[in-house]
């Protein structure tokens, strides 16, 4: 029962005061493993402009392991799987280095960092971590294009 207090307590804090740029809710009132959370596209980025869905997944351990943090928009970035799953990868998300004290909050703060400043070369879709390091106008062009697409 300790990890739906504290599940309670971190949603019930973010719901209060989110991070700058993001909007949690429940994604179903009755499951509160499942959160539905809105990433505005920061500043400067070519996300700028563009709100994205993201889901995240608390696995009952929590928080003895990690959450599960995809996009349910479309997202062109290195970090994130350019499938239908949208698979976020973050460093502090694997098992192994995931910490119990980490918080959710801290989480999709790092997540939305992650739209200003992509991490090449811990990249999960290679050809557009090459492009963002190779070619940073072009991948701006097509961040920016694909945002207009799917991040309205």
């Amino acid at each position: 029962m300790g990890s739906q207090k504290r599940i309670a307590k971190e949603l019930a804090e973010l719901v209060e005061s989110p991070p700058a740029g993001i909007t949690v809710n429940l994604a179903d009132e009755a499951n509160l493993y499942e959160w539905k959370v809105l990433m505005d596209g920061p500043e400067g980025s070519p996300y700028h402009k563009g709100k994205f869905q993201i889901k995240l997944v608390l696995p009952t351990e929590y928080p003895f392991k990690p959450p599960t943090v995809s996009f349910a928009t479309k997202i062109y970035h290195p970090n994130v799987t350019n499938d239908d799953k949208g698979s976020m990868c973050l460093g502090m998300l694997r098992p192994d280095e995931w910490k119990p004290s980490s918080k959710i909050g801290a989480v999709l703060e790092f997540a939305r960092q992650l739209l200003s400043e992509p991490m090449p070369d811990d990249a999960i879709e290679g050809r557009i971590a090459e492009q963002y390091k190779n070619d940073r106008k072009h991948f701006d062009e097509v961040a920016r294009d694909w945002t207009r697409k799917h991040a309205s």
